[in-house]
């Protein structure tokens, strides 16, 4: 089988080692940076109208690798996951709107169309503090913080003022987030610090990761339903002892699993 892995990333440890896999294997295996070099990317792999390969998995999330991706699409090919699923998972008021219609649970979300209207004095009632500052349209270097007053919430909105956003809920936790990375159904756990807030005090080392109650995993998996995703990343807190969505990321960066990257390439490898 042919597999292109569109990504500006190939020597990503996941992205390497599935590639190897394949390649080992005696599939076909190339990668495409669908933003480098000059030109319509489409015209580098897609010269006769159709494309080289079989299947494309889609890691890279740029509006090039998204408008690349729903053109091949559109010729038939296989891609994973789909633009249109990827695309959902940036919007994190379109994804809040979608998790709270399917009962998925996720910290109530308010979504903005910039940051200065959330000041005080704005037209709005005032916020519950801390809340959860995050950009509307998620991507690298944007913004996800913490305010836990109308203070730090001008000082964000001093940096970021024209930025959409959306405001959630602050979910109280231990500063560690459950990470659940789910290939085509297959779930692998971690924990990593929490992106913003101090950890608690004394704490230093990672709790370890055991078998998680049936209600993370089935929240994780439900979470690829609801946003028809196949590979994926769910963040959870623990909110009085059930888990509560924090982020969904459409092919994330998954490190460190052992058996990932046979799950990757079995997913390529799969017949629609």
């Amino acid at each position: 089988m042919r597999v292109c892995l569109l990504t500006d990333k190939p020597d990503h440890p996941l992205l390497a080692a599935t590639a190897a896999l394949l390649a080992g294997a005696g599939h076909r295996v190339t990668f495409l940076d669908p933003d480098a070099g000059p030109g319509d990317p489409w015209e580098r792999i897609a010269p006769d109208g159709r494309g080289p390969a079989e299947v494309y998995l889609l890691k890279a999330h740029t509006p090039a690798a998204l408008a690349l991706a729903r053109r091949l699409e559109a010729h038939g090919a296989r891609v994973v996951n789909s633009a249109a699923a990827t695309e959902l998972c940036q919007d994190r008021g379109r994804l809040a709107e979608v998790a709270d219609a399917a009962a998925l649970p996720m910290p109530r979300t308010r979504t903005l169309a910039a940051l200065s209207d959330a000041l005080p004095g704005a037209g709005r009632p005032e916020h519950r503090y801390p809340i959860m500052v995050k950009s509307r349209h998620s991507r690298r270097a944007d913004l996800v913080a913490r305010a836990d007053g109308p203070d730090a919430l001008r000082e964000l909105a001093a940096a970021w003022p024209d930025e959409p956003v959306v405001l959630q809920d602050f979910v109280p936790n231990s500063g560690w987030d459950h990470k659940l990375w789910v290939i085509s159904g297959e779930v692998f756990t971690a924990v990593r610090p929490t992106p913003v807030g101090a950890l608690p005090r004394g704490a230093h080392d990672a709790p370890l990761v055991r078998d998680l109650p049936s209600a993370w995993t089935g929240t994780a998996l439900r979470a690829g339903e609801v946003f028809g995703l196949d590979v994926y990343g769910v963040d959870l807190l623990d909110r009085e002892g059930g888990p509560v969505v924090v982020d969904v990321n459409a092919f994330p960066g998954i490190r460190g699993p052992q058996g990932a990257p046979a799950a990757l390439a079995a997913l390529a490898l799969r017949r629609p």
